[in-house]
C-alpha cells in the first residue's frame, strides 16, 4: 500500500480522530504528521485544549508513523508532558521514528502550536504485528 493511500485509510478508520476533526497530514516512512482544530468541543473547563484531546492528536500521529512501514502496528506503552496550554487555532503533532525492530518501535512524539512552540512531548511503543496493509 502506498503512504497516500495509508494516509487516507487510517484517517477514514479512526472514527474517534475523524469525530473530533483531527487528521494525517504528512505521512513518510517512520514519521507523521497529525493536525487538530482547536474548536469549542476541544476545549477544558480552563478554555485551553483538553489533555486527553492532545493525547489523542500525539497518538494518530504515532499511528501514521508506525504504520507506514506497512504492517500493522499498536501501541503498547505511551506517555506524554504537558509543556504550555494547547492554544489558538490548531495544533500540530510530529512523530519520528527512534527505533524499528523486528516487533517493537519507538516514537518521539512532539505537538506544537501554530507559533510553532512546544505544547507538549512523549513518547510510544508499539507492536508491530504479522498483519501488512
Amino acid at each position: 500500500m502506498e503512504l497516500e493511500e495509508l494516509k487516507v485509510l487510517l484517517n477514514s478508520d479512526d472514527r474517534f480522530c475523524r469525530y473530533n476533526g483531527i487528521q494525517l497530514d504528512v505521512i513518510k516512512e517512520g514519521y507523521a504528521e497529525a493536525v487538530m482544530p482547536i474548536t469549542e468541543n476541544s476545549l477544558n473547563g480552563l478554555n485551553i485544549a483538553q489533555g486527553g484531546a492532545i493525547f489523542t492528536l500525539a497518538d494518530l500521529a504515532f499511528a501514521g508513523a508506525a504504520n507506514s512501514h506497512g504492517y500493522r502496528t499498536v501501541g503498547l506503552n505511551s506517555n506524554i508532558n504537558y509543556i504550555r496550554p494547547g492554544v489558538g487555532k490548531e495544533l500540530r503533532a510530529k512523530a519520528t521514528e527512534v527505533s524499528h525492530g523486528r516487533r517493537t518501535c519507538v516514537y518521539r512524539i512532539e505537538v506544537f502550536n501554530d507559533e510553532g512552540k512546544l505544547v507538549a512531548h512523549g513518547s510510544s511503543t508499539g507492536f508491530i504485528t504479522e498483519q501488512k496493509f
